[in-house]
């Protein structure tokens, strides 16, 4: 399924401080969160952010301090997909964890331009952006059925129901 949404644009190195400084970590709900996002560089990013929206980032985005609060946010603010170069791998595990997408890029994250709009399908491994095709690698299938319950949690919450239904 093709998902569309414009894209806000970020360089190298992003960490989990700059993603939800530390001020708001006093917070739990999501929604609070949201309001924290990027706060010291890019405030007011919250409610700029579309649902469906898109994140591009250069090299090793969320790297910092294993706090899950930062893809927690990024994902209340309704951004749908983290593209980036790569990933911190603690931040890669926490997002998948809250069912937080994340594509690995290089080549799409240089050629993101913030503003313009990007189109993803995940199932075919196709991303569109300012109208150039990159394939993409998909989630094995275990990973990429975390991500559509919305998280381990859920995740593990569907499968358990199931199989109480086929006792």
């Amino acid at each position: 399924m093709m998902h569309k949404g414009f894209i806000h644009k970020f360089g190298d190195h992003i960490d989990t401080d700059v993603i939800i400084p530390t001020r708001f970590l006093t917070q739990s709900e999501p929604e609070m969160l949201a309001k924290g996002c990027f706060f010291n560089v890019f405030p007011g990013f919250a409610e700029k952010v579309k649902s469906g929206d898109f994140i591009f980032a250069g090299e090793n985005f969320g790297c910092g301090s294993s706090r899950e609060h930062a893809p927690i946010a990024i994902k209340a603010t309704g951004i749908a997909f983290v593209v980036a170069a790569s990933f911190s791998r603690i931040f890669y595990r926490s997002a998948i964890n809250i069912g937080l997408s994340l594509v690995i890029c290089p080549e799409a994250a240089e050629y993101a331009v913030a503003g313009e709009e990007a189109e993803i399908d995940p199932d075919t491994g196709i991303l569109i952006v300012g109208g150039k095709r990159f394939g993409i690698p998909q989630f094995p299938p275990q990973l990429a059925d975390i991500v559509k319950a919305g998280g381990l949690v859920p995740f593990m919450t569907q499968r358990l129901k199931a199989q109480e239904n086929m006792k």
